[in-house]
């Protein structure tokens, strides 16, 4: 049995003043000299904030819709001795003291919650336009439900003394003692706008209105009195809630290696219920709060990010104006760092709210509208980040705002309706959720961002990591996007008779006027390189580049070499939600060098020709990486026939025809460019044999073989998607390329690796993250048995790996 003084501040309907009392108690009952715990009946965020600001602690909500009847009292005492034992808690009610969820007669109510908390009941009755008849509201009031008791009244919005002196007299006649009048010229309401009161963060006036406040109640109210009933409230036959035992197993201690859950606050994000951050740091993460308005990155190291409620609208000029948060938010979105973002969050990850650019992180604008969207929810889950396919969660929703579209993949099914935005690393939407009720939901959110955190950062990835990297004894290569079949003959009869002339230096004039000829170029506009590496060494070396922008996802040799060069790069990162189609409006006007690579690795997408070229500026070079356009099937959208001032093309003949041994590549496009390049590059750096096969893969019989190479890949391509998608796990778009980029559950890399297959971890590659692999396409029975490690995989572990919404 444990013993808390408590009290429940209610009234016969909204706007009598629940909130002004509530408080006041708190802080004159603070004054006094008391530990004073705030909770508040409901959903509602805004009481809880002026409740923390009166005691000092967290203000703690009770409601049995969110959380469930049995966690209420729980909850209740958690809050209660949290972070030290109260002498008296205060909870304030909502609406009316027997208004509760429509339909349910009075369910998840303030008499509810005083029922399920055995707590007396303080009424606040608004008398401005009563007086006698008072006592009949009171009377009502009182004897509605026995099991509400009405221990006390307070009268507020007296007019004079008189006024007051009736009133009084007629509740005193019930035998309810009336314990304070308070009245109108008192001077202590709170401001209010669209969705109710001011928060009391975005106040500067906030702790000059609660001294105010605790003078008038302490002057009005028989502040003793209150004190005297919250005592006579019975022991609570319960436990306390704990984070650590409500998450089980998925407890965790809190270390100096824990993730970094970056936590949205400050004026425009006044939202969250305490037990979220509480849940967190017990499952071993590490809570740091930043403000969106003022702060310029993310917290160092965050691993996962949590946007929840407040007013972006209200703030929507400062959340705009601070473009380096903007950015950082959606390139940290974009990469796959675990986000979870509720209401306020969502519209913040949209493109913009009534004009004003937000993060873009999704593809959706959010605009006020003049009907308010308010009430409880049921909703329906999938496969995302926070939950899995056909669980039930409670939550409500509160706010003036849609969202246009109104939803991608659906974070949720309410009614009928999807809702919100999810992916494996994405769970945005209108719905509030008390995570209390679902632990599972923080817990699921923690082990993302962990694995995210081992994995590396979104800031940060690693750079230098390829596919060679992922390979080890006894597994089968689908992390290398060489071509498995054996080299043809000629190409090896042609590295052959190279070696007769090692004793002499290389000689690559052949090998340029093979490929200008292949290409149909003059000679002048083609380089031939020690692969396409060299040839993005050159790229970094050739100028002193003042604004050098790199579009991701891509293979990330180009940034590495421009930062070995000194550069500082900056990132253009495609997003999922656009299948990673190039945008060129994306990158920067002042960008004189811009890299990005068609077809993509590791996205497989193909960009069209009219779109590159309309990357072109005066004075900008345009570098296109077209490494793996010999495996597509006609070379559509290549530029390596089409002379274009300020562009540049890479190829390479590592992949068709399986020599990564050899370093052969080279650079076709603007001959002034080209020659620029040559200046940078180093005697004899392609070597004799590079530069015989160069000359060999330009003749008929090599470009015939070439094409059949492309439509046999194109055979086996088809054969995986079909079966990948049979299996949950549909590739990214309309691949063209000799490897598929697929999403799927975090940890499938290391469980196909126990099956026996190496893929390419996609989180290395900036705007992918740990949920991301690159697979390389092979033979139909290499696949048959990848989809059998996949099914094995994706069903081990009772569910921890759930295949992911399409």
């Amino acid at each position: 049995m444990v013993s808390v003084p408590r009290i429940v501040v209610a009234a016969p309907a909204s706007g009598h003043g629940k909130t002004t009392v509530a408080t006041g108690l708190m802080t004159a009952l603070r004054a006094a000299g008391h530990q004073v715990s705030g909770h508040k009946v409901g959903p509602d965020y805004i009481d809880p904030g002026y409740h923390a600001l009166a005691t000092g602690r967290p203000g703690r909500n009770l409601d049995p819709h969110l959380v469930g009847e049995d966690l209420l009292v729980p909850l209740f005492l958690h809050g209660a001795a949290t972070p030290v034992p109260a002498d008296i808690a205060v909870v304030e009610g909502v609406m009316g003291l027997y208004d509760g969820a429509l339909g349910r007669r009075g369910f998840a109510s303030t008499a509810h919650v005083a029922a399920e908390l055995d707590a007396p009941v303080l009424l606040v009755v608004d008398i401005s336009s009563a007086a006698r008849s008072v006592g009949a509201v009171v009377h009502g009031m009182a004897t509605f439900d026995p099991a509400v008791r009405i221990a006390g009244v307070i009268l507020n919005k007296a007019g004079s003394r008189r006024h007051a002196a009736e009133a009084r007299a007629a509740v005193e006649g019930l035998g309810v003692p009336v314990l304070g009048v308070l009245h109108r010229d008192d001077g202590i309401t709170a401001p209010s706008r669209h969705l109710g009161l001011v928060p009391a963060a975005e106040r500067p006036d906030a702790l000059a209105s609660l001294d105010r406040l605790t003078c008038a109640l302490a002057d009005r109210v028989d502040v003793a009195a209150v004190l005297d009933i919250a005592r006579s409230a019975a022991p609570l036959d319960a436990e306390a809630w704990d984070p650590a035992a409500a998450l089980g197993d998925a407890a965790s201690a809190v270390t100096a290696s824990s993730p970094v859950v970056a936590v949205a606050g400050g004026r425009a994000f006044t939202f969250r219920y305490a037990e979220t951050e509480e849940l967190l740091l017990a499952a071993g993460c590490r809570t740091v709060v930043f403000d969106p308005t003022t702060d310029a990155e993310l917290p160092a190291g965050t691993s996962a990010i949590y946007l929840g409620g407040g007013f972006p609208e209200m703030h929507a000029a400062e959340l705009g104006a601070n473009t380096s948060m903007l950015a950082a938010v959606r390139d940290a979105v974009r990469s796959g760092v675990p986000t979870v973002a509720e209401c306020a969050g969502l519209l913040y990850l949209c493109r913009s709210v009534d004009g004003t650019p937000m993060t873009a992180a999704i593809a959706a604008v959010g605009a006020m509208r003049p009907r308010l969207t308010l009430g409880y929810r049921t909703a329906k889950a999938h496969d995302t980040l926070l939950t899995s396919h056909g669980e039930r969660v409670t939550g409500h929703e509160f706010h003036r705002t849609t969202v246009i579209p109104g939803n991608g993949a659906p974070a949720w099914t309410i009614g009928d309706r999807p809702a919100g935005f999810a992916s494996r690393t994405l769970h945005a939407s209108y719905l509030h959720t008390h995570w209390a009720g679902f632990p599972r939901l923080a817990a699921r959110f923690a082990e993302a961002a962990r694995a995210f955190s081992h994995a590396g950062s979104a800031a940060d990835p690693d750079l230098h990591h390829h596919g060679d990297r992922e390979l080890g004894p006894g597994l089968v290569d689908l992390a290398v996007n060489v071509h498995p079949g054996p080299r043809p003959g000629w190409l090896d009869r042609a590295l052959q008779v190279s070696l007769a002339d090692l004793g002499s230096y290389p000689d690559p004039t052949p090998a340029r006027e093979a490929l200008a000829g292949r290409h149909g170029r003059h000679r002048a506009e083609v380089l031939p390189t020690a692969g396409g590496a060299e040839a993005f060494t050159l790229v970094a070396r050739m100028r002193r580049w003042q604004r050098p922008v790199v579009v991701h996802p891509q293979f990330t040799e180009p940034e590495a070499a421009l930062v070995a060069a000194g550069h500082q790069v900056t990132r253009v990162v495609l997003t999922v939600d656009d299948a990673f189609a190039l945008d060129p409006s994306r990158v920067p006007e002042d960008a004189d060098l811009v890299v990005v690579g068609n077809p993509t690795n590791p996205t497989g997408v193909l960009h069209p020709r009219a779109l590159l070229a309309a990357l072109g500026r005066p004075g900008r070079v345009v570098v296109v990486d077209e490494a793996f356009m010999d495996a597509v099937a006609g070379e559509p959208e290549s530029l390596t026939s089409t002379p274009q001032a300020g562009v540049l093309v890479l190829r390479s003949l590592t992949k068709t025809w399986a020599v990564p041994g050899v370093r052969a590549g080279y650079v076709v496009g603007d001959a002034a460019l080209v020659d620029e390049l040559s200046r940078q590059q180093p005697p004899w750096s392609v070597s004799t044999p590079a530069a015989a096969a160069m000359v060999a893969c330009c003749s008929p019989d090599a470009l015939a073989e070439s094409r059949a190479r492309a439509e046999l890949v194109a055979e086996w391509r088809e054969v995986l998607v079909r079966s990948l998608t049979e299996h949950g796990l549909p590739p990214l778009g309309d691949p063209v390329t000799p490897f598929v980029l697929v999403r799927g559950p975090l940890g499938l890399r290391d469980r196909l690796r126990e099956h026996g297959f190496a893929v390419r971890r996609g989180d290395t590659f900036p705007g992918l993250g740990p949920a991301w692999v690159r697979i390389a396409v092979r033979d139909p029975a290499t696949t048959a048995a990848l989809t059998e490690a996949i099914r094995a995989a994706t069903t081990r572990g009772a569910g921890r790996l759930t295949v992911p919404v399409p």
